[in-house]
């Protein structure tokens, strides 16, 4: 393990993350990922958020050196597909888990610039069910995290902190 230089605070963590939403808020599409559900009963906008402070929380929790800022954009973009891959007897989203990563990698290129570790995020967070892996650390830990993420959605563990942050949490 190498260790990092400087891991920031949850305080530090929680701005950083903050200020990448906001920037996609304003300048991208984002916003747009709170209309389609992703696991459960969360967005995949909620579930971007979540999946980006885990993947944080992982590598200060691990003393893994990562860049925070491209991981934090990473995994923000990496389900970035901008449709409801749930509408019954619609096939063309059939192999949605095996397709979304580039869809989505070519929804965010087209609306930001992306570095290397950001396109490897996006294009190499579903291994293993996309073939090739990811070549970063930083995409490494998004596709960890993602993982975790999908499995406490899908088993309806809790709301996520981001629905509480963002105000996204639906009404039962």
């Amino acid at each position: 393990m190498i260790k990092p230089k400087n891991i920031p605070t949850s305080e530090e963590i929680n701005q950083m993350v903050s200020t990448v939403v906001e920037e996609l808020n304003i300048t991208t599409r984002f916003l747009e990922t709170k209309e389609y559900m992703q696991h459960g009963h969360i967005s995949v906008y909620e579930h971007c958020i979540e999946v980006a402070y885990t993947s944080c929380y992982l590598a200060a929790r691990f003393k893994i050196d990562v860049d925070y800022w491209s991981m934090i954009r990473g995994a923000l973009l990496h389900d970035y597909f901008l449709y409801d891959w749930h509408i019954a007897g619609d096939n063309s989203h059939h192999f949605h888990g095996f397709t979304h990563p580039k869809r989505a990698f070519l929804n965010a290129l087209h609306d930001v610039d992306l570095n290397f570790v950001e396109c490897n995020i996006i294009l190499r967070h579903m291994f293993p069910l996309t073939f090739v892996p990811p070549m970063r650390r930083e995409a490494w830990l998004v596709c960890l995290a993602d993982k975790i993420c999908a499995t406490k959605e899908t088993l309806h563990f809790t709301h996520t902190d981001a629905a509480v942050k963002y105000g996204s949490v639906r009404e039962s």
